[in-house]
């Protein structure tokens, strides 16, 4: 049975010398009986408030100064969007964003790269400290808008808004369709600790506009998820599986481009041998590569999905070789 959602009764604290907006004291964890996925589905909302432009996709809008929705793929999605009056978007996605975009609008971006299995301390306190210290109203989104982005904006809600955990999860599930594969993403909201005021005044984060990889090994971590992801996805028709119905080939080949540009560019990596920059530039744009034969496949021509598969081949060759000759000496 729902129940009608009390009003929040959270203590209004002293504002930190670093935040624009008021703090709110963090409720503690709520108590629940089976998943967080199920508790979210208790609690009472009204309707959403849903945006409807065509320029946008599955938006939401949580609150006066939190709205959660799909990646703006295009500049006319950026401008809908600042006329929302929005001020800072805060990617969680892996793919970097179009900052240079938004800021013609007025707009800052940052990038904060989170997992469908959930979020870790750094990241929440990195979102965190985001609602907190930058300038809002505030654009939350990931690629479909339906999972990573609502549980980044559910984060918002509790510290920038004030709004009970049992709300914050409610919305993930009812408003914005976060899938209960997908259960990480609601208990870092409802279980988990989030970041004090104090907590995420001292934390050193400079707001990037792109993400960027903790050297060789973070980069390399990051390529292996995105091409679990793809090789995958390949075996299926490029089909997402039920147990991770967001998996999307095209966007992970994106950002396995991006990844491996910015492996190149690495000090580390610039002083290997000639062969080894070859392969991570082989890699690179057979990754673009497969990103354009899967963006034809999404428009409709069949012909590519075979073609895809095999640059997916083509792929997995190439860091094979690389693996060879380096990881596994």
């Amino acid at each position: 049975m729902k129940h009608l959602l009390p009003p929040a009764t959270v203590l209004c604290l002293v504002a930190a010398c670093s935040s624009l907006h008021t703090t709110y004291e963090i409720p503690p964890a709520m108590t629940i009986e089976t998943t967080a996925y199920d508790a979210a589905g208790t609690s009472e909302l009204g309707q959403p408030t849903e945006i409807k432009d065509p320029a946008l996709h599955h938006v939401f809008r949580l609150s006066d100064d939190i709205v959660s929705g799909a990646e703006p793929e295009t500049e006319a999605a950026l401008e809908a969007i600042s006329k929302l009056g929005v001020k800072t978007l805060l990617s969680v996605d892996g793919k970097a964003p179009d900052a240079a975009t938004a800021a013609k609008y007025g707009m800052r971006y940052v990038h904060v790269p989170i997992r469908y299995k959930g979020i870790s301390d750094d990241e929440k306190l990195a979102i965190a400290k985001t609602f907190r210290e930058l300038e809002g109203p505030f654009y939350v989104h990931c690629f479909h808008g339906k999972h990573r982005g609502p549980s980044a904006a559910a984060i918002g809600r509790v510290v920038l808004d004030g709004a009970p955990r049992e709300q914050a999860i409610a919305e993930m599930r009812q408003w914005c369709g976060t899938s209960k594969k997908y259960e990480g993403l609601y208990t870092a909201i409802a279980l988990e600790q989030l970041p004090s005021a104090e907590e995420t005044e001292a934390f050193r984060f400079d707001f990037p506009a792109e993400h960027q990889f903790v050297g060789t090994r973070g980069a390399m971590v990051e390529i292996s998820r995105g091409w679990e992801i793809v090789e995958q996805l390949s075996k299926r028709d490029w089909r997402a599986p039920d147990d991770h119905p967001d998996a999307n080939a095209l966007n992970e080949s994106v950002k396995l481009a991006e990844v491996f540009a910015q492996l190149r560019k690495m000090d580390a990596t610039a002083s290997k041998p000639a062969d080894f920059q070859g392969w991570l530039a082989d890699s690179e744009r057979e990754c673009s590569e497969l990103a354009e034969l899967l963006k034809r496949l999404a428009d409709g021509d069949a012909s590519a999905n075979a073609l895809a598969v095999d640059k997916a081949k083509q792929l997995k060759a190439s860091c094979s070789a690389c693996h060879t000759e380096y990881r596994n000496h």
